[in-house]
């Protein structure tokens, strides 16, 4: 019993001792009274909050709690503390578990008692609430609130409720405010819209709308449709309707100030009919540059109705103040007759921001492409470049190529400041500022921000090793991770080789730090946790570092780092005593998505062990599927709730045990999905429900909230999408019947349509559907014909019929424009053969990359778009390192003969092909060789770097040459070498150079198997069955599937027991059929997650979790005591 809870106890057993004669009602103040009656009647929320707002008054004094005693002594009242407690406790736990129960009862709260619980629940700053001796941890109460989106939309509905009647209207729109902005779910929609007050003093109704706005990203299109149509309303209110008639607008400039983002809502018709003397008034506003830079989603036709109305307000729009005050409006900007170069400019530096806008990124591209010709008039690019702003990113590789270096030198403070780059202008850009700057410094590479992607391989490796150790500690280090793993691996095989390493590996943080090789790190000395904190690990530095660092450091210290739990291994987490797990425990489940799925299992069987009957309801799911029947009653919603958050891909459970889950988040759902707190509470589990599930269980309510997490799952099957295709059509019925808004909610759930509806949609809304197929990735069947949609509507849009004069058989054939090929992204994939050998010249030239970044092109495609290149650039020799690197895809259309032309001395340019995933074996050959000769390199002199940027490409080596890589190369190298799919015999040549560096195979420890990936696929039977069974769960999954199923039968039962459930989740069909009985029924225990020596098992004896934690039936005599029930909730310390 804590020493709170004593005390408490000891104060009312004196209390009792003190009651001689029994007191009446009288003796207690009014609300007191009230409060004891309600603890009485079971209505504890009542009472706790009536003595809180008792407490807070005058009529609170020292001596209450003996009356209160007093009252219940006269009353006969029976009691035990024990009893009590445990119902108090288990009432306002269930209580945050059950947020509709918690509405009603908030719903049922007085006028005072409501004001109390916003009072302490928004307005308290207290860390706890005391009484005396009775403390409440009101702070992790609160946390504990906010942190369940079901009680969050509870707290918000009652708001809505009730909140305007009991407060201040700025009051509660303060509480909305914390209730929305704290939430991960935005509980805004159309139907609560509706709810919101039509009557509001104008502050408030500022406020409210300011938070609107503030939200408008994290909102449906629909909602944001319904909040403007609540805005406008009380906006017309405000208006002098007086003066109102169909030629005049409500709209003032007010009224565009309050709108903010939501007037791009505002219809055509009204912004045509804007008072012109309004729009001055808003246009000289200062904010309205910022208002207007907001406006991201707003439409061509909207953005030119604006512009006109400001042009007939009295603006000159060729001014350039006019200009700098139009925010996005620029990106519209159409009136270019007889324009003035500075004007062009102007307009250009204004557009850098273009690039936010939802869409019109073609039509945006053509119009910086005809104000960079207005802005070039009579002047050089090599004049011009500085002042083009991002339409520099228009101009062709020979364009670039055209300018001199001194040009790029004086521009590069414009320059590193624009996005949108493509891989091959950042090469030239950085060759050209290089050229000029002659010595790479610290200080020349500091100036050029993102152009340093371009900066090559070598060059980076050839700077002073103290130059690099300050780029890698200066402003500059944020650009570390847009480099390539070559280029990184450059720079730190200097730093290395330099003897600075140990000063310098200290000042390498994020992701950057997982390139330093696991030998690299064994040479070092003077490791601290604090120096890991910004550091993201990899596997197998993680487990070197928390081994190396636990000998001199405590649990805490290590664990606090988050990246470092990635090395706990089983056996430190088996060995650490109660306490010491219990309180570290905390550290584990923040980071949990840094855990392996085996991580996970072992700290499950951990806290089972010391503590089986409070472990965390989603542990459970690491156990084998017979502990899921622990999950009943309350725990079912701390489960949920928690597996919502992580999702069930984190825990890996096999396709039997997801089976199990699946039926127990079922049942916990009562098998139905009834509302929009189902959905709160399933989070990202819904994505995994069965179809027949989603069919048969899940109202429509529930449907409209979850389409937003459902547009979030990852991989939905066919059956799925099937199901959440009829219910949209249940819930809005007809798609030829949508709005936009709908349409933009649906969102990638429209390819789901057949083609005549998808028709429909694409006729009324075609920019909407354009901009919905940009964010789909890879054709797969289910999208193609969305895609053939889009397809079919822009090419009918732009009508485009080019007659070629360069080639007789492209007479009458249509070619892409530039225009089409920006609009159609992954949609490029339809257009013919033939058209693709018609393109313009130009026009290749202008969009290659966007070409080689199509993933659906077949080989014809392919082949006809190599020919393109061939004849825009001429004979493959005479092909530059930027240009094979533009290529994307369209370099795998290159035979052996063609690769042996390519000039391919430059890695960089290597490092690009070797990422293309579909080369033969005789193209990498080629690559390869191309390589060796054009670098004047043999494979004994290829350094770390060289290896790394090579890739995939090594998995072409022979033996002979396999041999030849020197070892100090190869170490630096082997953790990127390990993620390679490699043949069976380069795996076992890679193993073999793998020991010259880690030792012999036997003697391999977690870390390096980690280190080594796929490599040690490449072992022999009698090394993979000389392995511990306790190294088994430290192969990385990819290697257990590419160790050969003859090599693979070798590992005895008890090895295969313990490869924990990852890696028992990727062994083949094929290695499976060479498995006998024992070794198959241990593969099933490994992936369920069980234990050859389990620490404890189900049975009828084990103390189920939280057992006999049931509420009590209200109004039960054991909870009519006051005295003790203040003690009970005020030694709780929510949230339990």
């Amino acid at each position: 019993m804590s020493r709170l809870l004593k005390m408490c106890f000891l104060l009312i057993s004196m209390n009792h001792a003190e009651i001689t004669h029994s007191q009446n009602s009288e003796d207690l103040p009014p609300l007191l009274l009230k409060a004891v009656e309600e603890v009485i009647a079971g209505k504890y929320l009542n009472a706790l909050l009536d003595v809180l707002n008792c407490q807070s008054s005058d009529v609170w004094t020292a001596d209450m709690l003996t009356k209160v005693m007093a009252y219940f002594h006269a009353q006969e009242v029976m009691f035990t503390l024990s009893s009590l407690q445990m119902s108090i406790k288990s009432y306002l736990k269930n209580l945050l578990y059950q947020p509709r129960q918690l509405l009603s009862e908030l719903q049922q709260l007085d006028q005072q008692q409501f004001q109390t619980a916003m009072k302490y629940l928004f307005h308290s700053k207290k860390e706890h609430l005391e009484m005396g001796n009775i403390i409440l941890d009101w702070d992790k109460t609160r946390e504990r609130i906010f942190q369940s989106p079901g009680v969050n939309r509870t707290l918000f509905l009652v708001t809505l409720d009730k909140c305007f009647l009991a407060l201040s209207a700025l009051d509660c729109v303060d509480i909305l405010s914390q209730v929305l902005r704290m939430s991960a779910v935005n509980y805004l929609h159309p139907d609560v819209i509706g709810s919101l007050p039509n009557l509001l003093l104008e502050d408030a109704f500022r406020n409210l709308s300011s938070l609107f706005k503030d939200l408008y990203d994290r909102t449906s299109a629909s909602t944001q449709r319904a909040l403007y149509g609540w805005m406008k309303q009380i906006l017309q209110k405000s208006y002098n309707m007086s003066e109102f008639n169909e030629s005049t607008s409500w709209v003032t400039a007010e009224s565009l100030w309050i709108l903010g983002r939501y007037m791009v809502h505002l219809p055509l018709e009204e912004i045509l009919k804007i008072s012109l003397n309004e729009i001055r008034l808003f246009i000289s506003y200062d904010n309205a540059t910022k208002q207007l830079d907001t406006v991201y989603d707003i439409t061509p036709e909207l953005a030119q109705a604006l512009l006109k109305r400001i042009n007939s307000s009295g603006f000159d729009m060729r001014n350039i103040s006019t200009i700098y005050r139009l925010g996005l409006l620029v990106c519209f900007y159409d009136d270019l007759e007889q324009m003035e170069a500075a004007v062009a400019r102007a307009l250009l530096h204004q557009m850098i921001k273009c690039n936010q806008l939802r869409g019109f990124q073609a039509e945006l591209h053509e119009l910086k492409s005809q104000l960079l010709n207005i802005a070039m008039q009579n002047q050089t690019l090599n004049d011009t470049l500085g002042s083009l702003s991002d339409a520099v990113v228009g101009l062709t590789s020979s364009q670039l190529e055209s300018l001199s270096p001194e040009a790029v030198h004086n521009a590069v403070a414009t320059l590193n400041q624009v996005s949108g780059w493509g891989k091959s202008q950042v090469m030239i850009l950085s060759s050209k500022y290089l050229s000029y700057e002659k010595v790479l410094s610290f200080y020349n590479v500091s100036q050029m921000g993102a152009l340093v992607t371009g900066i090559g391989t070598w060059s980076l490796h050839s700077m002073n090793p103290r130059e690099l150790s300050q780029i890698i500690r200066g402003t500059m280090s944020q650009y570390l991770s847009d480099l390539s793993p070559a280029q990184q691996q450059g720079i730190l095989r200097k730093i290395a080789a330099s003897g600075d390493f140990s000063s310098s590996v200290k000042d390498i943080q994020g992701a950057f730090f997982k390139e330093v090789s696991l030998s690299g790190l064994w040479k070092q000395t003077g490791y601290n946790s604090s120096m890991l904190k910004e550091k993201e690990l990899r596997s197998s530095q993680a487990l070197y570092l928390y081994e190396l660092l636990s000998k001199e450091n405590y649990p805490v210290d290590l664990l606090s780092t988050g990246q470092l739990v990635k090395g706990v291994t089983c056996q430190l987490i088996e060995s650490m005593d109660t306490d010491t797990f219990l309180n570290n425990f905390k550290f584990f489940e923040i980071n949990l998505h840094l855990l392996s799925p085996y991580q996970v299992n072992c700290l499950a069987w951990k806290f089972w062990k010391v503590s089986n009957a409070s472990i965390p309801p989603f542990l459970l799911l690491a156990l084998p599927s017979e502990y899921l029947e622990y999950v009943t009653g309350p725990l079912c919603v701390p489960f949920l709730e928690r597996l919502g958050k992580a999702g069930m891909d984190l825990l890996n459970p096999s396709h039997h045990k997801r089976d199990a889950v699946l039926q127990k988040v079922q049942e916990c759902l009562n098998s139905s999905i009834a509302d929009e707190y189902d959905v709160d509470l399933l989070g990202n589990l819904i994505c995994y429900l069965p179809a027949a599930f989603l069919h048969g269980r899940m109202s429509l309510k529930a449907m409209a909230a979850a389409l937003h997490q459902f547009r979030l799952c990852q991989e939905l099957s066919h059956e799925q999408k099937t199901e959440i295709k009829y219910k949209l059509l249940q819930l809005y019925g007809s798609s030829s019947n949508w709005t936009a808004e709908t349409t933009l909610d649906v969102g990638p759930f429209i390819a789901l349509l057949s083609k005549e509806e998808l028709n429909v949609l694409a006729e009324k809304f075609p920019d909407i559907i354009l901009q919905i197929a940009k964010t789909i990735g890879p054709v797969s069947s289910a999208e193609e014909l969305l895609l053939s949609v889009v397809f079919e509507s822009v090419s009918n849009s732009t009508g485009s019929t080019r007659l070629s004069l360069s080639r007789a058989d492209c007479l009458g054939t249509r070619a892409p424009s530039s225009n089409e090929i920006i609009k159609l992204a992954e949609a490029n994939v339809f257009w013919s053969v033939q058209e693709l050998e018609c393109m313009d010249p130009g026009t290749f030239d202008k969009n290659v990359e966007l070409l080689g970044a199509v993933s659906g092109f077949n080989s014809s495609q392919l082949t006809a778009l190599k020919e393109k290149a061939k004849q825009v650039w001429g004979s493959l020799p005479d092909w530059r390192s930027y240009q094979i690197i533009s290529l994307g895809r369209i370099a795998l259309a290159l035979t052996e003969q063609e690769i042996t032309e390519l000039d391919l001395h430059s890695i960089d340019a290597v490092s690009v092909l070797s990422q293309q995933t579909e080369w033969t074996l005789t193209q990498e050959r080629a690559i390869l060789q191309g390589f060796l000769e054009d670098s004047g390199q043999t494979i004994g002199t290829l350094k770390s770097f060289d290896l790394v940027g090579l890739g995939a490409i090594l998995c072409a080596l022979n033996s002979t040459e396999i041999k030849s890589i020197r070892t100090a190369e190869f170490s630096a190298a082997v953790a990127r070498i390990g993620l390679l799919f490699c043949s069976t015999p380069v795996l076992r040549q890679f193993k073999k150079m793998t020991e010259s560096v880690f030792g012999a195979a036997t003697s391999w420890n977690g870390s390096i198997l980690q280190e080594i990936g796929t490599i040690a696929g490449g072992l022999n039977e009698d090394e993979l069955k000389a392995f511990d069974k306790s190294l088994m769960p430290y192969f990385q999954p990819s290697a257990v599937r590419h160790i050969p199923p003859e090599i693979f039968q070798a590992l005895s039962p008890e090895q295969i027991a313990n490869l924990g459930p990852e890696n028992a989740a990727m062994v083949t069909g094929s290695q499976r059929q060479h498995l006998d009985a024992s070794q198959l029924q241990s593969l099933g225990l490994a992936l369920d997650g069980a234990r050859t020596s389990s620490p404890g098992t189900p049975s009828s004896s084990a103390a189920s979790p939280q057992e006999g934690q049931t509420p009590a039936p209200s109004g039960a005599p054991c909870l009519s005591s006051f005295g003790i029930w203040l003690c009970a909730v005020f030694t709780l310390h929510l949230p339990f």
